[in-house]
């Protein structure tokens, strides 16, 4: 593996505005393939971690990154900026470092082609919104060509802004308002026939961010012919990152089986991407 730590804002100084400095940590493969496929692209997948838009959560960041290198993946990182910094520069950072990682990805070994967004509770409000919003005129502002993605990975993600659905700390941090425009905050109103395929799970039991945030996308995914596969475990908090003992302590048998998620997007990737 070959590590590097990009900041972002020395590639595209717009970012470096109000104090912004996002980063993008790059895990790269090396590659382990069997003799004569060494020059082989590989897939990546860009994380954005949960963390309610006030931060970005640690265990929603390395340890998830490790389980795609695991797979033969590329693995990419994005610190973005949170609170007070405010939309609409959280979806400009999710476009720089994609134009980053294409720019890169012949001496990186990347298809890019392949490339998959994925975000944890927040960060897979971000995700979400990115993947069906990426040429929104506030985002082309920082780059002029945003690409879209592959395909979308959510993982218990904030996606509803309406009243009662909501996780109202995300929205606060994310737009400085407690009363966010739910139309264009509210993910599964900006799903088109063009949105990726796209994989999530979540828990019936999350009482943070309602399993219906899950219910909601999938619904409209369905109304759109968009490719999808969700799992709803039964039991188990919010915030479980890869729900192994590495990432949570004392879990008990019945959540630790939530761990099975990351098995089952690793076969869904296969066939997506």
């Amino acid at each position: 593996m070959d590590y590097l730590a990009i900041h972002l804002k020395e590639r595209f100084p717009i970012l470096g505005q109000d104090g912004r400095d996002p980063v993008l940590h790059a895990y790269l493969s090396v590659g382990h393939t069997q003799e004569g496929h060494e020059e082989e692209l590989l897939g990546a997948v860009v994380i954005c971690p949960g963390g309610g838009y006030a931060y970005c959560s640690r265990r929603e960041s390395e340890p998830v990154a490790y389980q795609f290198l695991a797979r033969g993946y590329h693995a990419f990182v994005l610190e973005y900026s949170t609170a007070p910094h405010h939309f609409p520069a959280q979806l400009q950072e999710v476009a720089t470092a994609l134009e980053t990682i294409h720019a890169q990805a012949a001496a990186w070994r990347c298809d890019p082609g392949k490339i998959a967004l994925m975000g944890f509770s927040a960060g897979g409000h971000l995700a979400a919104q990115y993947a069906n919003a990426y040429d929104l005129p506030q985002v082309r502002q920082a780059v002029p060509h945003s690409k879209g993605v592959a395909a979308s990975i959510l993982c218990y993600p904030v996606i509803s802004a309406q009243p009662g659905q909501s996780h109202p700390g995300s929205f606060l941090n994310l737009t400085g308002s407690e009363t966010p425009d739910p139309h264009l905050f509210s993910c599964q109103e900006l799903v088109t026939d063009r949105t990726p395929p796209t994989f999530l799970w979540h828990t019936a039991e999350d009482q943070s961010v309602p399993v219906v945030n899950s219910l909601l996308y999938a619904q409209a995914l369905t109304e759109h012919h968009v490719p999808f596969e969700l799992h709803v475990f039964p039991v188990g908090p919010h915030g479980l990152s890869t729900a192994t003992p590495f990432t949570n302590h004392g879990l008990p048998p019945e959540v630790l089986r939530n761990s099975m998620w990351m098995d089952l997007l690793a076969q869904w990737l296969e066939m997506t991407l």
